[in-house]
């Protein structure tokens, strides 16, 4: 005699059963035992609809099977946790001399910026306004405690800039020596155009450095009464508007390069719409494996009332085949789900940190243009306005110290808009740590308003855990390759749509002295980890 059949009137549809699993999945461990998955749970309702010791067995199988990714899931987050332990041991080297030498230098040029720049905003146009008048009215001593005003003046611009040549010096030639060690890849393209910054900044300021020298002289001669106090004057206008349009030059150069970039992000397409079928696509495929498991759910109840209504032997056998085809189907409905709510969540955040990307190129378009492009042109044409003065042409005409206090205004706001938005992302670095903290990371904790608010003053020190720093380590997590941790369950749709930003962002083959195969090859490295997000953050802010 076979086993009676015993059912239960209700009837469970596989819509049911998964909308158990994700109530199971959103509630956590509030409901049942922790250890029970989604999937188990979902059987165990089928057992009690159905009755049946396949469905027991079925049960038992899930079980085993859990227990089994859940022992391989903790085996890896030990095997990460070591690894990343070891890195942070490797990580750990000494500064050389000369490194700690360029700190020290930069350090010491960026204390001196801040009373720099008021001295270039406001003290040097202000002199140039009493020289004029002192000129105007010839006041002898007007005229000669301007002189020595703008010689202090002079002094403290050439104390600066001079810094700042021997830091950028420094830092080019070792940017340079790393470039030359690493041939290729991101390491190679990030230390050589380090090096190539850095090296027109020292060229710049050397330039810069010359005016500045020239001022100096001139207010010299004017407190000393020379004679070749209107040759000084010459020297410095010339100076001073070689140096605004070399400056302007270069801005242009920036803003020429951030515009191309943002072109090339703009022409990308909005990864919504760029992606939307294959959205559709996995949309249709989670739709699909619920469909193929109401198929098999129909063919198992179909199977149990035969039994019923004409009992004989083997129809176990039978229930229990349509039971593991529905137990194949209904399991092959978590994935495609995973797959789908994964690759919304990668088109969201693609969508995300190209408009970033985007906002990053807009601003230093707006910043270079306002303080380089136009501002510096205007100082030059002051230095010019100043040669012509000097000349005997237009003594009294106001035109050279005006156009001295647009320029150096458009340069100081500029200057302190950057200043503003830095102490702001320093304050946020430190008072809410949990905003831009590294995935699977525990955050730092937070800072008190008084001490946040102390390291936001600390105007030498760089924001190393910004908003930055995130969107380009989300960068690589979508274009990384499956070998690379976290980046494995990507689609390789998405993951080329990332690597395509990562070539708008001019951090292609190309820049990297690589074939696409051996580029792609440098994303699939979990070792080369750190150099791509570097590389990424200086490509998010660069033009």
């Amino acid at each position: 005699m076979s086993t009676p059949v015993h059912r239960t009137p209700a009837r469970p549809s596989v819509a049911t059963l998964a909308s158990a699993r994700q109530r199971r999945e959103g509630s956590g461990s509030r409901v049942g035992s922790p250890s029970q998955s989604s999937a188990e749970h979902a059987f165990l309702r089928f057992q009690s609809s159905v009755g049946n010791r396949a469905a027991a067995a079925a049960v038992q199988r899930v079980r085993s099977a859990t227990g089994e990714r859940a022992a391989e899931g903790t085996g890896t987050v030990r095997e990460e946790a070591t690894g990343a332990g070891g890195a942070a041991d490797g990580a750990r080297q000494r500064k050389s001399y000369r490194d700690r030498i360029a700190a020290l230098l930069d350090r010491f040029k960026k204390n001196l910026e801040p009373v720099d720049n008021a001295v270039k905003g406001g003290q040097t146009p202000t002199n140039a306004a009493l020289t004029h008048q002192a000129a105007a009215t010839a006041d002898g001593a007007l005229k000669n405690d301007s002189a020595i005003s703008g010689t202090s003046a002079g002094g403290w611009n050439l104390l600066t800039e001079a810094t700042g040549v021997v830091v950028s010096g420094m830092d080019a030639y070792k940017s340079m020596k790393d470039s030359r060690r690493n041939e290729t890849g991101a390491g190679h393209h990030t230390a050589n155009r380090r090096a190539k910054t850095k090296g027109t900044d020292a060229g710049v300021g050397a330039v810069s450095s010359g005016s500045y020298g020239a001022a100096i002289a001139k207010e010299a001669t004017k407190v000393q009464g020379a004679a070749n106090a209107a040759t000084a004057a010459e020297a410095s206008g010339a100076l001073s508007a070689v140096t605004g349009l070399t400056k302007g030059a270069r801005a242009l150069v920036r803003v020429g390069g951030a515009t191309s970039k943002y072109k090339n992000l703009k022409n990308l397409g909005d990864a919504n719409v760029v992606n939307a079928e294959l959205l559709a696509r996995l949309d249709r495929e989670v739709h699909g494996a619920v469909n193929r498991a109401e198929v098999a759910r129909a063919e198992v109840y179909a199977r149990l009332d035969a039994a019923e209504a004409h009992p004989h032997e083997g129809w176990q056998q039978g229930v229990d085949a349509a039971f593991a085809a529905f137990e194949r189907e209904f399991r092959s409905i978590r994935p495609a789900e995973e797959a789908y709510r994964r690759a919304v969540r990668d088109t969201a955040d693609l969508s995300r940190v190209q408009k970033y990307a985007m906002k990053k190129q807009a601003a230093k378009i707006g910043k270079e243009t306002v303080g380089g492009v136009v501002g510096e042109p205007v100082k030059a044409a002051a230095g010019v306005m100043t040669l012509v003065t000097a000349t005997g042409a237009l003594a009294s005409n106001p035109a050279g110290w005006i156009l001295a206090a647009v320029g150096a205004g458009l340069v100081l706001g500029t200057t302190g808009y950057k200043a503003g938005r830095a102490a702001t992302k320093r304050y946020e670095e430190v008072r809410h740590p949990e905003r831009w903290a590294p995935e699977g990371e525990a955050p730092a904790e937070a800072a008190p308003r008084t001490d946040s608010l102390k390291h936001a003053l600390k105007f030498w020190k760089k924001v190393s855990k910004g908003e930055r720093q995130a969107m380009a380590r989300k960068i690589y997590g979508l274009a990384a390759g499956p070998d690379v941790p976290g980046s494995d369950s990507t689609t390789p749709e998405l993951r080329q749509s990332a690597r395509e930003l990562l070539i708008a962002l001019k951090a292609g083959p190309a820049q990297h002295k690589l074939d696409a195969e051996a580029w792609e090859l440098t994303l699939n490295d979990p070792a080369k980890r750190g150099g791509w997000v570097k590389e990424i953050a200086e490509q998010l802010a660069s033009g």
